[in-house]
């Protein structure tokens, strides 16, 4: 009789929280139709698509609304998103699509102040010669030892008849620094957004190097907040920037993330500058996005219209540059609401609550909400004036508290090394496949084509295996020039209740129907069949299904 070797009882290692299903149907129904348009075409993750929708409508009624959560709680409904995707993952295709506006408004923008731009370049002009020659004059009469005294009243008074540089809409930026930043929005336009597929420019770019980091992450939550920001210079005119208005929408690969959060340090998360994002890791899909027919825009046209009319709503500016924002308030039920959904928070925050790791963004969490439901309400049609319903707040909660979710995910993960965080990952899909497919144990090539995106790479793949190895969670065979991946058997138990489980899971696509994973069986009677057999054999459902989870 053969000898089996004994397994070891396995090690624990750290989970790997599967992305849950994105709320799409939380999203108000002409909000959602316009984002599933969207993703049905470029097949990027919901998370990524709405994020691209919701940072354009942030953009869009910035300007003319703040929200009263309570008495002397009023603030900005402007919002800070930041997706975690590797580079292809289409956002750039995403926020074309909602950027149009915007696009469009600034280019008919600009063509109509052209006569205001010759008339204060000229203006302007005129001006300096006045200030020309009065400087001119000071120095004649100093020249001769006469009085200058009201020749510096005339250079004086002067100054009060500077011309005013036109207020020229310009509303997303890719790229900036914190002083440029600062002086366009004192000086030129006081509502933008930062909206970038590579948010490696803002994370790894020259404004968040060792200098400059702390000034630009204290301007990022200044603005987030609509606080007063100064700026005192000693060789230029100095400014403050007041009642301005800031969205954000970027996307960061996790390698470049990690590298700023390392040289950051605490200063990141010390702010509570991540803490004001709402954050998303969504799963890749990559791999999974067959040619799909141009459609025909029905829902996406109707959304950029409602952004559009907002854009040529009159923006209330004062003299100085500030924005004068309307101000919007709950009406007493969805005050009701958003009061529970505070409380309910915060109870999670506590030592041994499910929110204390992850404190400083969900002291956020409660704001957040309450942007997005004004945020929700600007987008409607307005009927309901200056009160934010129960549905528009209920929506609300429910997409910031997914994004919650997700940050618990993102800052658990990124808190691990490397290896351990692939290992974790690696570990939760071998048995996810296992306990499916009823096998227990599955080739590395079969991991390399279908396995989690962030360890299909043979280094990283090795740097997961050598882990689960160390933890007595796998072991490996060599056949010939092939690896195959044994788990550990202690750890495929219920495979009913796994089966249960995942069925009701969503990978982004629509809910999994379980009778379509019952059906999934491996062809052949050995336990390796499944594993053994060449990758384009494998059942791509079950493949395709798990890619959606991790």
């Amino acid at each position: 009789m053969t000898n089996i070797p004994v397994w070891p009882d396995p090690q624990p290692v750290i989970s790997h929280l599967a992305s849950g299903p994105y709320p799409i149907d939380a999203l108000p129904l002409q909000i959602r139709l316009a984002v599933e348009e969207v993703q049905r075409y470029i097949q990027a993750p919901y998370a990524l698509v709405a994020a691209s929708a919701l940072s354009s409508i942030s953009l869009a009624g910035q300007a003319h609304y703040d929200i009263a959560r309570a008495d002397r709680l009023c603030g900005p409904v402007g919002l800070y998103f930041l997706v975690v995707a590797d580079s292809g993952e289409r956002k750039s295709s995403s926020d074309t699509f909602f950027r149009a506006p915007f696009e469009e408004f600034q280019a008919r923008a600009s063509e109509s102040m052209k006569p205001d731009w010759k008339d204060y370049l000229a203006s302007l002009a005129a001006w300096k010669a006045t200030q020309a020659g009065i400087q001119t004059q000071i120095s004649n009469l100093a020249a001769k030892g006469q009085s200058t005294v009201q020749a510096e009243k005339a250079l004086r008074a002067s100054e009060d008849d500077k011309p005013e540089q036109p207020r020229e809409p310009r509303y997303i930026r890719t790229e900036v620094s914190p002083e440029s930043l600062r002086w366009d929005l004192a000086m030129k336009w006081p509502s933008c957004g930062i909206v970038s597929a590579e948010g490696g420019v803002v994370f790894g770019g020259q404004a968040m190097g060792k200098d400059a980091l702390m000034r630009y992450l204290a301007t990022l939550n200044l603005l987030w907040d609509g606080a007063e920001l100064s700026t005192d210079r000693r060789t230029s005119e100095s400014f403050v920037v007041r009642g301005a208005r800031m969205t954000m929408g970027l996307q960061v690969q996790e390698a470049t993330l990690r590298t700023f959060l390392a040289q950051s340090g605490t200063l990141a998360r010390g702010t509570g500058f991540l803490a004001r994002f709402l954050i998303a890791w969504p799963e890749s899909t990559i791999g999974y996005r067959p040619y799909v027919e141009p459609l025909d825009w029905t829902h996406l046209d109707a959304f950029n219209r409602r952004i559009t009319a907002l854009l040529e709503r009159e923006v209330r500016i004062t003299k100085e540059g500030s924005l004068t924002p309307s101000l919007l308030v709950f009406t007493p039920e969805a005050k009701k609401h958003w009061i529970a959904f505070h409380d309910r928070v915060e109870r999670e925050l506590g030592t041994g609550g499910s929110l204390q790791d992850v404190r400083d963004v969900a002291s956020k969490v409660a704001d957040n909400a309450a942007r997005l439901a004004a945020l929700f309400h600007t987008f409607g049609e307005e009927k309901s004036g200056s009160q934010v319903g129960v549905n528009s707040f209920n929506s609300a909660s429910r997409i910031v508290e997914w994004h919650l979710t997700e940050a618990k995910r993102f800052f658990g993960e990124l808190a691990l090394p490397d290896s351990l965080a692939k290992a974790a990952l690696l570990d939760a899909w071998l048995i996810t496949i296992c306990k499916i497919k009823g096998v227990s144990e599955v080739s590395s090539r079969n991991i390399q084509q279908f396995g989690p995106t962030r360890v299909r790479e043979k280094a990283s793949l090795d740097l997961a295996i050598h882990e689960l190895l160390e933890l007595d969670r796998i072991r490996v065979r060599v056949i010939g020039k092939r690896r195959i991946i044994q788990v550990n058997p202690f750890l495929l138990k219920g495979r009913e209740a796994a089966t249960a489980t995942f069925a009701t899971a969503a990978t982004g696509r629509g809910p999994i129907g379980l009778s379509a994973i019952k059906n999934l069986e491996c062809s052949g009677s050995s336990v390796s069949s499944c594993s053994d057999q060449p990758a384009e054999n494998i059942d791509h459902l079950v493949q395709d299904l798990l890619a959606g989870l991790f």
